[in-house]
């Protein structure tokens, strides 16, 4: 039984959903699509569970069963393909409630036809995954409907305690007082746990009126191999590269990217879902210059970061050290409806949950597939995040994902 450790920050905050939109080289087939998910299912034990709660450490875990939990959807009109503005507003419907995950599944499917090939829309649960193990989990359901393979079962380790954590990424003082002062005050405030359920009621209520509009962004091959060739030149990322471009357009100081942790962390298993990533921030108060002199400052603060263990793991650090409690009521804390000081710090000051003034690129990097033909990455909507582009290149074609609230 896996329990909940680092991932518990996606359990009681809204908008934690995220999507992979992709178009498969196959006919659209029914009992073909039954099967590949019924495969799916069987490799990757959290596509059976939901959410259980244990009462007596108030611990949450992924109860798995035997049967899929995954809910899948086979509309009857067809689409014109992945970018067909349905499938955004398919994607915004099931993004528009709160999942009840203690009776839900953590991935719904949505299958369309399209002339020879099939166009598939998987949501994920920021439970259920991270954004690499999204696109893995998406590249095996395409091999598995397009090719005939079967994969391989394969077994969970997720983060389960500070031991997981590289020596040298503790706390720096500051950051370990200020939580530590926190879990102090919630236990001096007498505060009773927040529930699921109080929580789930809230998020509802929560949803109905934050919302996000989506578009997209494409760079066809030629551009694409016109900006990688700039970066070689300049020695930077294409990621340096979006980084400059968005802290130039968009006029923000601030960036938080996701980094994938899979190559340093020596208990996970290749093909395992759960969320093996992290997440820090690239701050850019003085933007002159042009783009590529800009992009090479972002490239070293990246660097920099990167190499730095406490930067790094900050966020992951904090999210084991604070008390589960403090951590599960942040959010309502910070939007007014859970009585909780110490709650409400942790959500205004450390999340900026108070209100959505962050921007943050998360890029699942590029890949090569005979069984996709294109597919593009919808990234996750943080309440405190007002815009979020999500990157993927797939067969020489980058397409962005933008989500994004109103000021």
């Amino acid at each position: 039984m896996e329990k909940i450790f680092t991932e518990r920050a996606h359990l009681m905050c809204p908008h934690m959903i995220f999507g992979i939109a992709m178009s498969v080289n196959s006919a659209f087939e029914k009992n073909r699509i039954d099967d590949s998910f019924r495969i799916l299912a069987k490799n990757h034990p959290l596509l059976r569970a939901v959410i259980g709660h244990d009462e007596t450490d108030n611990s949450y875990f992924y109860a798995v069963t035997e049967a899929s939990k995954i809910e899948m959807m086979l509309p009857d009109e067809t689409i014109t393909g992945p970018e067909d503005p349905s499938l955004l507003e398919e994607f915004d419907r099931l993004t528009s409630h709160d999942w009840n995950i203690m009776e839900e599944g953590l991935l719904k499917a949505v299958v369309w036809s399209c002339e020879s090939k099939t166009i598939f829309l998987l949501a994920f649960h920021h439970l259920l995954a991270d954004g690499r193990g999204a696109l893995y989990l998406a590249s095996e359901l395409a091999e598995i409907y397009a090719e005939g393979k079967v994969g391989n079962p394969v077994t969970e380790k997720l983060i389960s305690s500070k031991a997981d954590f590289p020596k040298g990424s503790e706390l720096s003082f500051i950051s370990r007082v200020l939580v530590n002062k926190a879990n102090r005050d919630w236990d001096k405030e007498g505060n009773e746990s927040l529930s699921y359920t109080r929580y789930h009621e809230f998020a509802e209520d929560f949803l109905k009126g934050d919302k996000v509009r989506f578009s997209l962004e494409k760079t066809a091959p030629g551009e694409l191999e016109n900006v990688a060739k700039k970066c070689k030149e300049n020695e930077v990322t294409i990621n340096d590269y979006l980084m400059a471009k968005a802290f130039l357009e968009d006029g923000t100081d601030k960036i938080i990217i996701a980094k994938d942790l899979r190559d340093v962390l020596p208990f996970y298993n290749e093909g395992a879902l759960g969320n093996y990533s992290t997440a820090f921030s690239i701050v850019m108060k003085k933007k002159d210059g042009d783009l590529w002199s800009l992009a090479k400052r972002v490239h070293k603060e990246v660097r920099k970061a990167v190499s730095d263990p406490k930067a790094l793991y900050l966020v992951l650090q904090c999210y084991a050290i604070l008390k589960p409690e403090v951590l599960d009521a942040a959010f309502m804390a910070a939007k007014g409806g859970f009585s909780s000081k110490s709650a409400r710090f942790i959500g205004e000051m450390f999340f900026g949950f108070s209100e959505p003034k962050g921007f943050s690129i998360t890029n699942l990097g590029k890949i090569e597939s005979k069984s996709i033909d294109t597919a593009f990455f919808i990234p996750p909507s943080s309440p405190a995040i007002r815009k979020t582009l999500g990157v993927l290149t797939v067969n020489g074609e980058m397409i962005t994902c933008i989500s994004e609230r109103d000021k």
